[in-house]
């Protein structure tokens, strides 16, 4: 069996399990990410309060709702939501055009009343209630009957689309399924059938065994490059256990969880010491009354930084007409992290 330094000295395809998809790796267009070159992003020192942020507390929002004084992490209905609740539902059908109303509710995460922090630079105790805030969300609103899957995510870094630096995160819950969480559903599916067996739980056994793409672990969540990974310094975390959701992680697993998201987010910092953009997002089973045994719920990273602060990875070209295609290998990318301190050099 040819080994993994062997097939990294020429191109190849490394296939995504979780999607059916593949990704071109070309290691022989650079072998090292960088060559030692660090553009520092000038950034601007935040303060704990801006009177002109609508996420703030006791601020006006743009749509005129006025925050709470709130002291942790809040939660509320975007003014400007993609999908709405009250959708009347609708089908459109002529031939080869189709379209259908789609209905939900889409909601803002303000992890912290403090306007200068992001999650690196948050307490683990604070980043927990985020995780609890997650859980409770995903809970409420995938009770809901018209609720079939509930997303969450953030977009980290004006580079990623935030327009606003709060410390925020958003969730979008509807009525449709999306896409890929379809393709993972079928591919979970397909393995929990033929297996019984969770897809991620035993790919991470395989993962652990080899300890080539490791960045983190505590008892409870593992954090590592995955072998298919497609953005330059992509990551994901894992629970050991076979949980489908958040709603089943108990206090300590919450606090694990935290406890990895702050140590794996210091690490994206250190990087190229700026802060560090990316839009992250967690996988789950969907809300729409099924058991989906099959799911193993995960969070993935996808990081747009390529060897500076500066130099952003583009998906243009061939990588819009044909496959995704990465330069910088896996394991390569995960040396790199895996070599980073813990400590966030704001602190150092």
């Amino acid at each position: 069996m040819t080994d993994i330094e062997t097939i990294n000295k020429n191109p190849h395809r490394r296939y995504n399990i979780l999607t059916g998809e593949w990704v071109l790796v070309s290691p022989h267009r650079t072998k090292r990410p960088w060559q030692g070159k660090k553009d520092k992003v000038q950034q601007t020192k935040l303060n704990e309060y801006d009177e002109n942020c609508y996420l703030c507390p006791t601020n006006t929002r743009a749509g005129g709702e006025v925050n709470p004084d709130y002291k942790g992490t809040y939660s509320f209905v975007n003014d400007f939501s993609a999908i709405l609740p009250d959708t009347v539902y609708q089908k459109f059908e002529d031939g080869l055009l189709k379209s259908e109303a789609e209905a939900g509710i889409c909601k803002v995460i303000c992890f912290s009343p403090n306007h200068s922090l992001t999650l690196p630079l948050m307490s683990v105790n604070e980043i927990t209630d985020v995780v609890k805030l997650w859980k409770k969300e995903y809970t409420e609103l995938g009770a809901k009957e018209q609720i079939n899957y509930v997303q969450i995510f953030e977009n980290k870094g004006a580079i990623m689309g935030c327009s606003n630096p709060h410390p925020h995160g958003q969730i979008w819950s509807h009525h449709s399924i999306p896409v890929e969480v379809q393709k993972k559903t079928k591919q979970q599916k397909e393995y929990w059938e033929k297996n019984k067996k969770s897809l991620l739980q035993d790919y991470l056994k395989q993962e652990l065994i080899k300890d080539e793409r490791i960045l983190l672990k505590n008892k409870h969540f593992v954090a590592l490059v995955p072998f298919w990974a497609v953005w330059p310094y992509e990551t994901m975390i894992i629970p050991v256990n076979h949980y489908q959701n958040i709603s089943q992680l108990n206090e300590e697993e919450e606090t694990a969880f935290a406890e990895i998201i702050k140590k794996l987010t210091t690490k994206y910092d250190n990087l190229f010491e700026v802060s560090f953009p990316y839009s992250a997002g967690i996988h789950q089973s969907p809300t729409d009354g099924n058991k989906h045994e099959e799911w193993h719920f995960h969070m993935s990273f996808y990081p747009p930084l390529l060897r500076s602060a500066e130099i952003k990875k583009f998906m243009v070209g061939y990588e819009m007409f044909a496959t995704p295609q990465r330069d910088i290998t896996p394991e390569l990318a995960a040396k790199t992290l895996m070599q980073l301190p813990e400590q966030h050099y704001s602190n150092q």
